[in-house]
């Protein structure tokens, strides 16, 4: 039986030839990978030359190309068009892929040539040769290898049980996410919710064979306009409840349990290899370095954004006792009564707000800023392959007439995809060993519609994800381990936070902001509203976020659930001491806190805020000589976009901004000075 993951890939670009691959293509393929890097890593220990940085760091670089082929293919399927086949595939080889590279990366033969190449050449070596040697020698040593055999072989355990708790984890968030559809019929039900919302409903309904009908579900883009503007308290009530109570019912999908092991296991791994909690295990690696200093960020913002809240909730309270309520503002309540506040203080309508922004408009804005910053083009392809009639793809071409890469959206949800927004890469740049090409996603789930039209957080959630492609698409990193979006996690959020200054500035509006009927651009009336909204309801949404970050970094500290205590009573703990208002939820509970259980942002959610620091600073940069000045953006091509993780990310700030970042630009952009 042919197998396409394990043959030459004859498609445009060497992408996967996605309409003949199988789940049942996947569990050869990995077994042939785990043996192909297997030989490679014991040709590396074998070789008879003394090590040096050629044939032992760069072979290691070089190895397992065949792996990460087929890992990021069932990776990119499993999070985007999913089915219960690749799920099971997932939960088999989540465990296997963290034994694999565990066992490479606790290995003695090979960490003892490592080893011999950082102590001889660490000092005389320069550039992305130099990094790429202390991010390989600091990978094995925070994998354990310097540790005696059995720690070694304790935390190459705990490795492997975690990555399967993890993959459980998200994939409990996922069936009970789908479990979940709140369904309605009559005219009373659907009270308040505008036609866009309604229409993208009786399209969920439809897509579950539900026709005539309207569905609501706990995406995001679903459950948001809802509490926006249903004006049934008790069926806003009912989807909050579902959307805060995600798994946590007591059912198969229920990730309390789950939830304290992860962060148990952590701990105790965090000790064996010398770190007091998990949380400076973590952040020993990332900008910020210690869980003091992100602590006392979060601080610093807390204060102010709490003491918003309170005022905005004030505002909320007096309006439902100014309509005659005799009810105390709920969380279910907030979004409803945020939008009717929004809607008297600045006579905005945001259902007027969306019809100037179809999708493809709104991307060709994005397109066109990124024409004017860095003078390249996206140019559609329709012959590349592809996974789902969704997506789409483009060829992007630099200045010159270079092929740069290749860019996909896959925008609309789904049942078949994970909630939220993201961009990933199923081939990063590089030139060692030949000269790959990016191959770039952006992945969200907006509501789909004729057309689809997006309101503002999905317009500035469009331009942070193209944000990170363009970080992969520009990335000019020799080796692929340090390419693109290969940054420390406190990092990452750069060049993708920086992009949303960009939607919404009114010579940029004007470009890309047109009525979805007439083709009129956005009115400056328009414009002006909106920009008068942009620290509206930041109280809230600042405090959602902090509560988040408090909580992961609570979970990663050094003092674990005492016993008898319950998932439910460490986080109301844990948000009573920072004084969280009843009326607003962390943006994410424990139990399907995705990001940190099941995620790469473990003891790193607070990464958001600490690049807004970053991005709001750095675009003070463009402010000051004009937001398409091309020398600035010349400047952070080259320093930020072009050198991935090839250099200390604060020394690559520096080079751009010239000094370190002001905290100040971000509470002023979030009106929190």
């Amino acid at each position: 039986m042919s197998n396409p993951l394990l043959e030459h890939w004859d498609t445009p670009h060497n992408i996967p030839p996605f309409e003949v691959i199988e789940p049942g293509h996947f569990p050869p393929a990995f077994e042939r990978a785990f043996a192909e890097q297997n030989a490679e890593i014991q040709a590396i220990i074998a070789n008879p030359t003394p090590p040096d940085f050629e044939n032992t760091i760069e072979a290691l670089e070089a190895s397992g190309q065949m792996l990460e082929r087929v890992s990021v293919t069932c990776n990119l399927l499993i999070a985007a068009h999913s089915n219960d086949e690749l799920l099971t595939i997932q939960k088999r080889f989540s465990p296997e892929l963290s034994r694999h590279f565990a066992r490479i990366f606790t290995n003695p033969a090979l960490f003892e040539r490592v080893d011999a190449v950082y102590q001889a050449s660490l000092s005389s070596l320069a550039g992305e040769p130099r990094q790429l040697l202390l991010e390989t020698w600091n990978r094995f040593i925070r994998a354990g290898a310097s540790l005696d055999e059995a720690a070694r072989a304790e935390v190459v355990a705990l490795d492997e049980e975690l990555a399967s708790l993890q993959t459980a984890f998200g994939q409990n968030i996922l069936k009970d996410a789908n479990a979940f559809e709140l369904t309605l019929e009559s005219t009373e039900e659907l009270a308040g919710l505008p036609a866009s919302v309604r229409e993208s409903a009786a399209s969920e309904a439809e897509r579950r064979g539900k026709p005539g009908k309207y569905v609501f579900t706990i995406s995001r883009s679903s459950i948001t306009p809802f509490l926006q503007y249903s004006t049934r308290r008790d069926l806003r009530e009912v989807i909050w409840r579902a959307y805060t109570g995600c798994a946590d019912n007591g059912n198969d999908f229920d990730n309390n349990e789950t939830v304290a092991k992860v962060a148990t296991l952590r701990l105790k791994r965090a000790r064996l290899l010398g770190y007091d909690s998990h949380a400076a295990y973590v952040l020993d690696d990332r900008m910020a370095g210690t869980p003091e200093a992100v602590t006392g960020l979060l601080d610093q913002v807390w204060a102010p954004a709490r003491q918003k809240a309170i005022e905005e909730r004030r505002d909320m309270q007096d309006r439902i006792q100014a309509e005659g309520g005799n009810f105390k503002l709920a969380p279910w309540d907030w979004w409803y009564y945020t939008e009717k506040v929004r809607a008297e203080r600045f006579s905005l309508d945001p259902e007027a707000v969306k019809a100037y922004f179809p999708m493809e408009r709104v991307r060709q804005g994005a397109f066109d800023v990124a024409g004017k910053l860095y003078g390249i083009s996206f140019q559609p392809s329709n012959n590349l392959p592809k996974y789902h009639e969704d997506v789409e793809a483009f060829e992007v071409i630099d200045n010159d007439g270079s092929l740069i890469g290749i860019f996909y959206t896959d925008y609309f949800m789904r049942p078949s995809k994970r909630s939220g927004a993201w961009m990933n890469s199923i081939r990063k740049h590089s030139t060692h060993g030949g000269h790959d090409y990016p191959v770039v996603f952006n992945t969200c789930n907006f509501p789909k519609g004729d057309p689809a039209l997006l309101g503002m957080d999905e317009v500035r959630t469009l331009f942070h994800e193209f944000g990170h492609g363009l970080h992969g698409l520009l990335s000019k990193a020799k080796y692929r381990s340090l390419s693109g979006t290969s940054v420390k996690r406190d990092f990452v959020e750069l060049p993708s936070q920086i992009m949303e200054h960009w939607a919404v500035e009114p010579e940029v509006l004007k470009t890309y902001a047109r009525h979805y009927k007439t083709g009129e651009p956005i009115p400056d009336e328009l414009i002006e509203k909106l920009l008068a909204t942009q620290t509206f309801n930041q109280g809230f949404a600042t405090t959602e976020y902090l509560a988040a970050s408090y909580l992961d970094m609570k979970w990663h500290g050094n003092k674990m659930i005492s016993d008898g205590s319950t998932v439910a009573e460490f986080e109301s703990k844990t948000l009573q001491g920072i004084q969280l208002m009843d009326e607003i939820a962390p943006r994410y509970r424990s139990t399907y806190f995705q990001h940190i259980f099941s995620g790469g942002y473990s003891a790193g959610y607070y990464s958001y805020i600490w690049a807004e620091v970053l991005d709001a600073d750095a675009y003070e940069a463009f402010r000051e000589k004009g937001i398409f000045d091309q020398e600035t953006a010349k400047s952070f091509r080259e320093n930020i976009l072009e050198r991935g993780g090839t250099a200390d990310p604060m020394s690559l700030y520096q080079a751009f901004r010239g000094r370190e970042p002001d905290v100040n630009p971000l509470l002023k952009g979030r009106g929190l000075t």
